[in-house]
Parts: C-alpha cells; sequence; structure tokens
C-alpha cells in the first residue's frame, strides 16, 4: 500500500511539474509506405546489401553523413516489366529518440517524395509536410543542404538537420549501389 501511494505521488508530481512523457507516433507500416511510393506496381522487390568497408565510406563521403549501418534495404517497384522507382526507410536517432522515414526517387535518382513514418521525438519538433516537400524534385548534389536548396525549419534545427542528411544518405545508396558511382581509389 506504502509502495502504491508513493508511486501516486510520483505521478502527481511529475504532472505538477509538467515534465513532458515521451509520445511516440506511427503514422505508416512499411506495407504502407511501399505502397504509397508505388502506386499501381505490379511488383515489389526488395535488394538487401551489405555495404563492404569501400562501399561506406564512399556513401559517407557522398552523403556527407554517417551510416549507422551497413546493412540497407532498398526496395523496388515494377510496372509493365519497368522499373517505377526506388525506395530507402532510414531510422536514426533524431535528438534522443528515433524517426524513420521513406525516401522515394525515380529510376534516374530525382526524389519524388519524402514520407515520415515514425516520430517518437515530441510532436512540436516533427518537420511539417510542407517542409518535407522541399525535397521533392531534388538530387544528389551540393543545392541539398540546410540554408542552401532546403530552407530551415525554427525551433526544429536539430529535425531538419536529421531529415536532409537522411535524405543525402538515402541518394548516397542510390548512386553507390545502383548506378554504381565509382569508388574511391578506382
Amino acid at each position: 500500500m506504502r509502495s502504491a501511494v508513493r508511486m501516486g505521488g510520483l505521478a502527481l508530481a511529475v504532472l505538477a511539474l509538467g515534465v513532458r512523457v515521451a509520445s511516440a507516433t506511427v503514422f505508416l507500416a512499411r506495407d504502407e509506405a511501399l505502397a504509397l511510393a508505388f502506386p499501381g506496381a505490379e511488383r515489389l522487390e526488395d535488394r538487401v546489401f551489405i555495404l563492404t568497408d569501400e562501399q561506406k565510406a564512399a556513401i559517407e563521403k557522398l552523403a556527407r553523413a554517417p551510416l549507422e549501418t551497413k546493412l540497407w534495404t532498398l526496395h523496388v517497384g515494377w510496372r509493365s516489366g519497368e522499373v517505377q522507382g526506388y525506395a530507402i526507410i532510414d531510422s536514426h536517432v533524431v535528438r534522443t529518440l528515433p524517426e524513420t522515414f521513406m525516401v522515394v526517387f525515380d529510376p534516374a535518382g530525382t526524389v519524388q517524395r519524402v514520407e515520415v513514418l515514425a516520430f517518437h521525438e515530441p510532436p512540436e519538433y516533427l518537420p511539417p509536410v510542407r517542409w518535407v516537400e522541399q525535397f521533392k524534385g531534388r538530387v544528389l548534389d551540393d543545392d541539398l543542404k540546410l540554408h542552401a536548396g532546403i530552407q530551415g525549419i525554427t525551433g526544429a534545427t536539430i529535425s531538419a538537420t536529421a531529415m536532409t542528411a537522411g535524405v543525402r544518405r538515402a541518394l548516397a545508396l542510390y548512386k553507390v549501389l545502383v548506378r554504381q558511382a565509382p569508388l574511391p581509389g578506382k
């Protein structure tokens, strides 16, 4: 009984101090996201890659962002025997909690959409849809960075930086794994 009273008192103290309890929001499951990525696709293919050290270094150099893993899945949508496009799902820590989003690009490597799948940080740090739409039509170039071709978000700089790095990672993965960009030293 005494511990229940203490726990209740602790809960009230947390509420009285206005301490936030983290709220995780999952917007789309993987299958739902891929259905949005490739409308009308006749076939979806998952290509799993375990990067070599050389590939990882090349991708990090192109992305100007670190890779936390060497294991990546490239989702490929097919229609009428042709590649409709590619998607990469990226999960990373924003501040202290994870974010997962999908980058969809056409066969030429141009971003078609970026879709937030899950966001575990407080909702006020979630980049607005209008801001995320800045990535549409982008390719991996020097303009794909904050305060160049991508505008920042007041009060959510860390979120903006994390998502921009994630889009760059996805496009760098595409360039090295699909377009087979020359690796350093070759």
